[in-house]
């Protein structure tokens, strides 16, 4: 498992979006209400490791709390996990601990910070600790997400405002 550190794709993938919403609304939408506007049809484990089988996410839940997890539930009864809360300081960051695979690969870390501003709130994402990832693991993995993010924070803001 080689690792290669001069790698560009080692950079953190960063974005974010202004919601129109205070800082307090849009930590609990993106955590607590997560299940409401995460895209499960699009990026799921049950997408990338059972698209073969006849299931699909019934629930997804994040555990809002300091240990917590983000928890998908398939409509056979599977509980799937995703994330560990890491960090726990609302209304203005959560760090997670991310790993939605089934892989023996190390997870990496979504930073996720609110900030609130004179339209609304910033929130940006930062997710990093690619470094960790066996080189094919992080070549597949890396490019998913950066395409990902942006589609992903922009059904955010949607539900956000």
């Amino acid at each position: 498992m080689s690792r290669s550190r001069g790698d560009a794709q080692l950079e953190p993938i960063r974005e974010a979006v202004v919601v129109r919403s205070d800082p307090e609304h849009a930590f609990r939408l993106f955590t607590e209400g997560m299940g409401t506007w995460w895209p499960v049809e699009s990026y799921s484990r049950a997408v990338s490791e059972f698209g073969h089988e006849d299931v699909e996410v019934a629930e997804l839940v994040f555990q809002a709390r300091l240990g917590g997890a983000i928890l998908e539930r398939l409509t056979d009864d599977r509980v799937l996990p995703w994330a560990e809360v890491t960090a726990w300081q609302p209304p203005h960051l959560v760090l997670l601990s991310w790993a939605p695979h089934s892989s023996p690969e190390p997870p990496t870390e979504l930073a996720v910070t609110f900030a609130a501003q004179e339209a609304g709130t910033l929130v940006a994402i930062e997710h990093r600790g690619w470094e960790r990832l066996s080189d094919e693991f992080r070549a597949g993995l890396y490019g998913i997400y950066a395409r990902g993010w942006p589609t992903t924070l922009r059904l955010f803001a949607d539900a956000a405002d």
